[in-house]
């Protein structure tokens, strides 16, 4: 049997009652297939369903062979060894007692035919960029973005029949995406991924469009996805164009025979009035014509209603991705103030500033730098949340950070309760009116946080900073881009161009970077330095 997913009349809803399903049929079969579709459109949430992880209202989920799931939030216990994170320690313990000259037959049933287990898994490391990690190490040791490349190397070494990606590169640096590319490149076997990574979706064989709880099929990789879809956009717009021309004919048409009827209506009183026929023979012409009328009239009403249903149709099939509209007059920082001052600043883990460092409003700073570098442990240090082992970090206005992880929020309260959290004085009104702009309009202002998609839950975290009471006039970002659609990054910049502040953004997107206007690019290699934008795509 080939190995496939099969969805069927599938259905979920979260507790609230929120739908996200409600019948979806899909399969997926060999090859490796892109999952895109608007943030909250139930990409993950379908992955969920695929892996287990979550049980359908209705319908059934059926996939032949064995499946391997990477979520899109990895947390690994930081006390787990490196072996045990890959799944491999009673092997590997098996191993080394058989060598050690324990013959007891535990140990054989243990290791069966994987003789080799300790040579594939650092093979497999080599080739995920992770040769450099032991396997008796604790996970405490690693960056965030090589406990993503251990998620997976566990995966790999399994060699699941279905390899079920919830975006991989969160997290991952330039050299570690590579690798990543690398292994899906390579793989054999059924894989659906989900992810805003154009160049990992330029990989895939086909893209599956979720949208409005239907998913869509397109041929080809995400260039040939685009271009098909700009194709059936131009094609939705001409046929909104011929519907909209065929309502407004519908509407003329009608009036023209209303008043065509009035002209008969009233011709048939006067000759009545005048009874130039005999009484019965006008009794039956003014019947006559009163039901001509009417089947006249509803007749022109029912082409008129088609015609509003054509467009309706054409319209729903345009896409229009709502933008974020936002206006944040109270984030300005004069030209040339201090904002950020960082003197001989030690961090945590290592890394180090070197003398002093001043960041002036509103500068626009692009932190980068591999994993592990300490990036995320200087934005932590500044907004006060770890202390320095030397040195200082001041900040000289209002600040707010963005996390990675988006813990900003408290799931158990809706979006308009968290953001009043931050704006405790905002009215109501004025919370609900500014949410609207962040695309929280009514009732999904009222959503609990914790049913929020990943692209939701950073919109919301997101309106939850930037209208914060005092404005923020120094905003750190940390990898910001994670889990957004390609929608959703457009949505983050254009309320960027809004933000008058000064920014600091630690990420490996580089065409985010370059499209938000970086003023200056911030290496973080164990030290602070500065380095032109040409030198951004850092050595392995």
């Amino acid at each position: 049997m080939h190995t496939s997913i099969t969805c069927t009349s599938l259905s979920f809803a979260w507790p609230d009652g929120t739908s996200v399903f409600d019948g979806l049929d899909a399969s997926f079969g060999p090859g490796r297939t892109g999952l895109v579709g608007v943030n909250g459109s139930g990409k993950s949430t379908l992955l969920k369903l695929i892996a287990g992880d979550l049980t359908p209202v209705d319908g059934t989920v059926r996939v032949a062979g064995e499946v391997g799931y990477l979520p899109q939030n990895v947390t690994l216990d930081t006390a787990l060894r490196v072996d045990e994170a890959l799944g491999i320690a009673d092997q590997r313990a098996a191993l080394h007692a058989i060598e050690a000259g324990d013959v007891a037959e535990e140990h054989f049933e243990t290791v069966g035919d994987d003789w080799d287990v300790e040579e594939r898994a650092l093979a497999t490391l080599g080739e995920l960029g992770l040769g450099h990690v032991e396997l008796d190490r604790t996970i405490g040791e690693v960056s965030g973005g090589e406990s993503v490349l251990l998620r997976l190397a566990a995966l790999l070494l399994r060699r699941p029949d279905v390899l079920l990606l919830d975006e991989p590169t969160n997290n991952l640096d330039l050299y570690a995406r590579k690798r990543l590319y690398a292994a899906v490149a390579a793989w054999p076997g059924v894989m659906v991924v989900v992810s805003h990574d154009r160049e990992l979706l330029e990989l895939v064989d086909q893209i599956a469009d979720l949208r409005s709880g239907e998913i869509t099929w397109y041929g080809g990789n995400f260039s040939a996805y685009e271009e098909a879809l700009e194709v059936e956009q131009e094609a939705a717009e001409r046929m909104v164009r011929v519907a909209e021309a065929d309502l407004k004919k519908q509407k003329r048409e009608l009036v023209e025979a209303h008043t065509k009827l009035a002209k008969r209506t009233r011709y048939a009183n006067k000759m009545y009035e005048i009874k130039r026929e005999p009484r019965a023979v006008m009794k039956l012409r003014k019947r006559a014509a009163q039901v001509s009328a009417g089947k006249h009239r509803i007749m022109h009403e029912e082409k008129l209603a088609e015609a509003r249903e054509r467009l309706d149709e054409a319209v729903e099939a345009v896409r229009d991705d709502d933008e974020i509209r936002v206006d944040l007059p109270y984030t300005a920082v004069p030209q040339g103030r201090t904002v950020l001052t960082l003197r001989d600043l030690q961090l945590a883990y290592g890394a180090h500033v070197e003398g002093g460092f001043d960041l002036y409003g509103p500068e626009r700073i692009a932190l980068v730098g591999r994993n592990g570098a300490g990036k995320t442990t200087l934005l932590r240090t500044i907004a006060g949340e770890l202390q320095p082992v030397a040195g200082e970090a001041e900040a000289h206005v209002p600040l707010r950070f963005l996390p990675q992880r988006l813990d900003v929020l408290d799931g158990g309260l809706t979006v308009a309760e968290n953001v009043a959290r931050f704006a405790p004085d905002a009215t109501n009104n004025r919370i609900r009116a500014q949410l609207a702009r962040f695309l929280f309009r009514g009732a999904r202002a009222d959503q609990q946080a914790a049913t929020l998609s990943g692209g939701e839950r950073f919109r919301a975290t997101l309106a939850a900073l930037m209208l914060a009471e005092p404005a923020p006039q120094l905003l750190m970002l940390d990898e910001p881009t994670n889990n957004l659609d390609m929608a959703s990054v457009r949505q983050l910049t254009t309320a960027l161009e809004s933000y008058e502040g000064a920014l600091i953004v630690a990420s490996h997107d580089l065409p985010f970077l370059e499209s938000i206007g970086i003023t200056r690019w911030l290496l973080l290699d164990r030290e602070l330095k500065e380095i032109t934008p040409e030198a951004v795509g850092y050595p392995a």
